[in-house]
């Protein structure tokens, strides 16, 4: 079973369209949702949550489409912004959710209080936006979920205390019926733990894809203008010119051989593809 289904999903704001959006996350998965500032990224988390109303298309959770407080049990969720009253400690934070989830686990709790270096006894006003976020990710595993939905959820944390948490989320899915839907402006984060990558660039999904298959289709190529004018011009997806020559996103398969094709990162490949776009 797919944790999640997304079927021409569209919600139309003023100034802003999110465009017939279909991705699937296929359970004990992890699916990186890439995109820039205003590409829709939260809006599409805000639609799965049904914290806004969609004007078209399916969202299927575990199978099922209807009122997401039935599935609120099996889902972890940490917004771009943590919203936990600023009166509360972390230990506070722990005997509310013990009340508000059936499979809440206050030893992993614990743990992860401990793990993350969260003080327990200060009150979450005093926190800094990086503690605040591991705070959030700690209350959202603890209760035991299927399916985590994390909106920039390495946003504010420190290099070394992103790479715990990175190890935490790819922990979680070693479990088959475990899986992450990500979003993130850290693409090097993403690439680093992602299985699926999908490019969101103004409200339109310009791809979604297995990362391995990704690094395996597209690659780059550094040449002369007059060379890149003889490739078949299907093969190119993008390019920059330099007064060195250009550089070039290009479909391995289609380059002749010969050619030296090296490596695309996911950042880049995103970056020449909305160039693209435009």
């Amino acid at each position: 079973m797919n944790a999640l289904e997304i079927k021409n999903l569209y919600k139309s704001y003023s100034g802003f369209k999110l465009e017939n959006l279909s991705l699937t996350l296929p359970s004990g998965c992890i699916l990186g949702l890439i995109g820039e500032n205003g590409a829709g990224k939260s809006t599409t988390v805000k639609l799965i949550l049904d914290m806004v109303r969609k004007d078209g298309g399916t969202i299927k959770i575990f199978g099922k489409e209807g009122d997401i407080r039935l599935s609120k049990q099996e889902i972890g969720v940490v917004p771009d912004e943590v919203g936990i009253p600023e009166c509360l400690t972390a230990a506070q934070v722990g005997k509310i959710m013990r009340r508000s989830f059936d499979n809440w686990d206050s030893i992993a709790y614990g743990a992860f209080l401990k793990k993350l270096d969260i003080p327990s006894g200060k009150p979450f006003r005093e926190f800094s936006r990086g503690m605040k976020m591991k705070l959030g990710i700690a209350v959202a595993m603890s209760h035991r979920p299927k399916l985590l939905i994390l909106d920039e959820a390495t946003s504010g944390l420190d290099p070394v205390v992103r790479d715990e948490v990175l190890e935490i989320f790819s922990e979680f899915t070693r479990d088959e019926g475990h899986s992450v839907l990500i979003s993130s402006h850290i693409v090097s984060d993403l690439e680093k733990l992602c299985d699926y990558i999908a490019f969101l660039h103004k409200g339109r999904l310009l791809l979604c894809e297995e990362k391995d298959v990704l690094t395996e289709k597209y690659g780059l190529l550094q040449c002369a203008p007059e060379e890149l004018s003889r490739l078949d011009k299907s093969a190119v997806k993008g390019k920059r010119v330099s007064p060195y020559g250009v550089q070039a996103l290009v479909l391995r398969d289609a380059i002749p051989r010969g050619m030296r094709v090296s490596r695309v990162s996911i950042e880049e490949l995103f970056v020449f593809m909305v160039k693209e776009a435009g």
